[in-house]
Order: structure tokens, then sequence, then C-alpha cells
């Protein structure tokens, strides 16, 4: 295995076109590149391009990140350097690369993602707003990917409690999805946090399909940001069920809500609960079997 001598200071623009340089070429993936990083432990984007490619696209990457709807800077976090969170080490394919707009310093506190389905029930709806609101009294983050249903539940909810959020989201920084999400991104970017792991120009030369593989990746992330994620409502094919795999792979807690359990249509959360999710009943299932904070 090759080491690398002694780096020069990062330069963050520089190392923001050399991962986009890195997401232009052909067959490559978020697992290609852990792998390529892991090869020569301490790298960096710029020491797998050439400096020509980074001229090359260095004007487009400035327009793009710089120039975009929102009233937000991005900002970025490598892996190796003293910011970077260290339990994204616990993905299985650790990324490398996250563009950030925010309060960095709420990673640094007890996050829990709530996540679920972007079609929830009223029900569902209610579970996710109370859940989000007693984790806010137990002075918790509020974790969740900024998509539809669930996740927007979860954020405003927080908000309106007064408490923290973040969001993980799928897109690029300047990309909104959904679109009626746009104010919101823009209050949590700018009051909260913002994270996303998506390249900036590979999203715009793929297609729709091509670009709904970075969901799935980004709750990989989101797991491995949180200490525990808990799963509203979720059917059989959802993405969610990327979060529950990743969040049992990670060494998190996952925890079931017990109306997911209740229903006939789905067989996804008695599965869960033989590999060591917990089937929650009551808040209080919650708290038992997190780490008590020292004020407890």
């Amino acid at each position: 295995m090759v080491t690398l001598t002694k780096q020069p200071p990062i330069l963050p623009l520089r190392e923001m076109v050399a991962y986009e340089v890195l997401w232009n070429k052909r067959n490559i993936s978020y697992k290609r590149l852990s792998e390529l990083f892991s090869s020569i432990p301490g790298s960096r984007p710029s020491d797998f391009v050439k400096e020509s490619e980074i001229i090359e696209l260095e004007p487009l990457i400035r327009e793009l990140i710089f120039s975009n709807q929102f009233d937000y800077k991005t900002n970025l976090l490598i892996n190796g350097t003293f910011d970077y969170p260290s339990k994204l080490k616990d993905a299985e394919e650790p990324v490398e690369i996250l563009y950030y707009s925010g309060n960095l310093d709420l990673l640094s506190t007890r996050s829990i993602a709530v996540v679920g389905s972007r079609k929830p029930s009223e029900e569902g709806i209610r579970r996710a707003a109370k859940l989000a609101r007693l984790l806010v009294e137990d002075d918790f983050t509020v974790v969740s990917g900024l998509a539809a249903g669930i996740d927007t539940i979860s954020h405003k909810t927080a908000i309106e409690a007064g408490g923290r959020t973040i969001a993980v989201i799928g897109t690029p920084l300047d990309h909104a999805y959904p679109k009626e999400n746009a104010q919101l991104q823009q209050f949590i970017a700018q009051s909260h946090l913002l994270v996303s792991q998506v390249p900036f120009y590979r999203y715009r030369q793929q297609t729709i399909n091509g670009n709904r593989l970075f969901f799935p990746e980004r709750n990989k992330t989101m797991s491995a940001l949180t200490e525990a994620t808990i799963i509203v409502e979720a059917s059989d094919t959802s993405g969610t069920l990327i979060q529950a795999r990743a969040a049992i792979q990670q060494g998190r807690k996952l925890f079931i809500l017990d109306s997911c359990f209740q229903r006939k249509d789905i067989t996804w959360p008695e599965k869960y609960q033989q590999v060591g999710a917990i089937r929650v009943k009551e808040y209080e299932d919650i708290r038992q079997h997190l780490t008590p904070t020292a004020d407890s």
C-alpha cells in the first residue's frame, strides 16, 4: 500500500473541482471512489486527476457552485481533515467529499434520523410530528432527507418546536427536490445544516434515472451521521429500507414503529426485528435504548 508524503494545504475550490472531475469519468461510483481513496490513505481528489482536467473544468464548476438559485454558500468537507465527521467512516463505502451549507457544529450534536414514506397516512403524519417534538424536548437534532411526506413533517416540526435539524439531500446543494421544499431548504441551509454528497456537474449530465441512484446513497450517509434511525411508515419497496439496512450494517440503532408491524400488506418490519431492529410501542421504548446523556 502506498502512503502519501506530507500534503500541502488544502485548497477547497481545487478539491471541489477535482471531485467533480472524478465523477465525470466513465463507470465511476461511490464504491469505486471508496476503493480508490482507500488504496492511498490520506489522498485527496486532486491526487487522482490531471492538472489540465482541473483547469478545464474549474470555470464551469465555479459557476455551478457559486451562481445558483439559493442564497447560501457551498462549503466542503474532505475525508481526513479535522472537521470531517469520523462517524462517516462506519459506512461500508465512506464518502470522501461532503458539500454543506449552514452550522457544521450540528454534526457534533446527538442526532436521530426520522424517515418514512413520501405519501404517508394521516396517522403517519401525526406520529412523525409527535416524534420530532419529543426528540427536540430530549435535545436531539432531528435528521431527515427533505423529501416529501415524513421527511418534510420531521424537519418542519423540529423547527417549529425550537429544535435543530439537518437535511441530508439526494441532489446537489443547488437543487431542491421536491421543488415545493425550496424555501424550507433555503431556511435549513441558513439556520440549521444542509448536507449533500451529490456532484454538481455529473447530476446535470445524467438522466433522471441515473440521478435516482444518488438517493439511496444519501440514506447510507444519513444513517452514518446519526446514532439511530426511526422508521415511521414504509412499504416493502420503499427507499427507506436502504437506510434500515445501512443502520444495521453500521451498528446504529434501528427503531420501527409498532404501527408498521400491524400492517398486513408489508413483511419488512419482522425481517429487520430479527436482525436487531427495535419495535417501538411508545416513545419510552426509544429513550431506554439510547445511551443516556450527562443530564439524564
